[in-house]
């Protein structure tokens, strides 16, 4: 049976943090906020994941009320994933992602991202889709006041 998961995520930029998108640190003069690394593309693809295999969100296995878990690499998240997959015999067909941000450039990073995420997930890059938007400077992802990100995931069970 093919299934298929959807994934959004957004977090505000903060100062003193650093930028972790896919896994990959970028050079920007602010970082997204939250309990983990903030990686706001992992946690839309992990959301997806999930989804697709009727499970619940991250919150679940990953409470933002954790101590334990602050700081927590986000492609240690998708590696979890990759093993609620594997424990319901399901294999991950493909991951199509967006990110939104009007700064910075993300194509340039894209590759990386692919490949890490992909080495999470246990599935090959060609597997993998990364793209990248701007919101046109409208809403608070205009403003640069956060970032945003989408994504599917189709897996076979």
């Amino acid at each position: 049976m093919n299934r298929v998961g959807i994934g959004y995520d957004v977090h505000q930029l903060a100062e003193g943090r650093t930028l972790i998108l896919g896994g990959v640190e970028i050079s920007h003069e602010r970082g997204l906020l939250g309990h983990s690394d903030a990686d706001v593309l992992a946690h839309a693809i992990a959301d997806a994941v999930l989804g697709a295999l009727g499970e619940p969100d991250i919150g679940y296995y990953f409470p933002p009320t954790d101590p334990s878990i602050e700081g927590i690499s986000s492609m240690d998240i998708l590696r979890k994933c990759a093993e609620v997959a594997a424990s319901k015999s399901a294999t991950i067909v493909n991951i199509d992602s967006t990110l939104v941000a009007e700064a910075p450039k993300i194509m340039p990073h894209a590759n990386a991202m692919k490949e890490n995420v992909a080495e999470a997930l246990g599935i090959e890059v060609r597997q993998v889709g990364i793209k990248a938007t701007t919101n046109e400077k409208m809403g608070f992802l205009g403003r640069q006041e956060g970032m945003a990100a989408m994504a599917v995931a189709s897996i076979e069970m």
